[in-house]
């Protein structure tokens, strides 16, 4: 109750317009710790936002593309679309994750969750980089991701081949991922900006079907704020994820952001009935993901702007995704 209660004068009364009965502790399953440039805020930054928010536990990863500051352009960017200069694969970014986890005392380390993410996944050497990284810090990674392939603008804005999340240098890393028992987080865009239809379905589909012993963290279902800019909401996304949760045992759905509005919840802020049926016939299928990237400040009002949705499921079911569906997600051994 009293979590609850400061997180609405924190972060936004509009998101708790009462006080509810519910206090939820939270597991962010989806957080980077550095932004499009590999910089942060830094471990003091994100510990104080998720005492705040009551996030327990968090996965933790980098940004696997740099963004360059080209010389022709006068003002650095602040993001990734900020100019028309490429990005390029950055693999280093692990390394920023791993030295910032490890600095941390033992009980704090237990919190986070690391997930290999300087990943080139038009690269078939990219599953030597995993391999390597699982030697240098053994028993450290919990997961791979987030890999980009379909991500928007960022595809061309990338360097090199157009990632897809079915070629054959993800296939290395999905069978290194069943080997090792590490859950796979995949960006995967459904469809374009334009294409009112599951244009890109197909590139993440094939490998669900190919690889049935990894486990598939859906990064926000193959949505993001771009396509929606153009698309709104998309009627196709609904009946696609309820067909594919009950072909593909092996597919989890990550809730960040940009699934909150405009599925889950409707123009008044409530929750749809038919996302809520959705998630308590697959309940433990489902995660909670704030998607900050290098700065903490959001993360209360990301993880608790799900409370409403959180407040109509069975209480129950709505522990399982704001805090335990991820966390039994993990690797057996931890």
């Amino acid at each position: 109750m009293i979590a609850r209660a400061l997180a609405c004068l924190l972060f936004s009364a509009s998101l708790c317009p009462t006080v509810q009965a519910r206090d939820y502790r939270y597991s962010d399953a989806h957080l980077h710790y550095v932004d499009f440039f590999q910089e942060s805020e830094g471990m003091p930054a994100l510990l104080r936002a998720m005492d705040q928010a009551g996030v327990d536990h968090a996965m933790i990863s980098g940004i696997p593309v740099a963004k360059k500051w080209h010389e022709d352009e006068p003002k650095r960017p602040r993001y990734y679309a900020g100019d028309d200069a490429e990005a390029y694969w950055f693999s280093a970014t692990d390394i920023h994750v791993a030295a910032a986890v490890q600095k941390l005392p033992a009980e704090q380390r237990k919190r986070f969750h690391p997930f290999l993410s300087g990943i080139n996944p038009v690269d078939k050497n990219a599953v030597s980089h995993v391999e390597r990284m699982l030697e240098l810090y053994p028993d450290f990674w919990q997961g791979i991701g987030e890999v980009f392939t379909r991500h928007d603008d960022l595809t061309a804005l990338t360097s090199g081949d157009t990632p897809r999340a079915n070629n054959e240098a993800m296939a290395r890393i999905y069978h290194l991922a069943a080997e090792r028992d590490l859950p796979v987080m995949v960006h995967s865009n459904i469809t374009s900006k334009r294409e009112r239809n599951p244009l890109y379905l197909a590139e993440i589909e094939e490998p669900l079907r190919d690889h049935p012993h990894t486990r598939f963290i859906w990064a926000h279902a193959g949505t993001s704020l771009e396509i929606h800019r153009h698309q709104t909401q998309m009627d196709f996304i609904l009946p696609t994820l309820e067909r594919m949760l009950e072909a593909y045992p092996n597919l989890y759905i990550d809730l960040s952001w940009s699934m909150r509005q405009p599925y889950l919840l409707d123009e008044q802020g409530k929750p749809r009935k038919a996302w809520l049926a959705l998630v308590e016939r697959f309940p433990d299928r489902f995660m909670l993901g704030s998607d900050v990237v290098g700065r903490f400040a959001s993360v209360g009002e990301q993880m608790h702007g799900f409370d409403v949705f959180l407040d109509a499921l069975p209480e129950a079911v709505a522990r399982q995704v704001a805090r335990d569906n991820f966390l039994a997600l993990l690797p057996k051994r931890r």
